[in-house]
């Protein structure tokens, strides 16, 4: 499997972190819908998309982060 990789610039991770935004109000859709119908594989795949969009989450937060460590040891010089 190929590694997807990561956007390089600060203003492409906070326009992934907007996606993801938008990923979770549709998840959120998707989970008061299987709830309503009491539809189990429905709700099975809400929570498989959940799943996707807080690792979404993880993986830009945590390369901000680096991000930011790298300015400031760089800073610290």
């Amino acid at each position: 499997m190929a590694k997807k990789k990561a956007p390089k610039s600060k203003a492409g991770k906070f326009i992934g972190l907007g996606m993801q935004v938008f990923g979770a109000i549709g998840v959120m859709k998707q989970i008061k819908e299987a709830k309503g119908k009491h539809d189990k594989l429905e709700m099975t795949d809400a929570i498989i998309s959940a799943a996707a969009v807080i690792t979404g989450f993880a993986l830009l937060i945590r390369s901000l982060r680096e991000e930011q460590d790298e300015l400031t040891e760089i800073e610290g010089l």
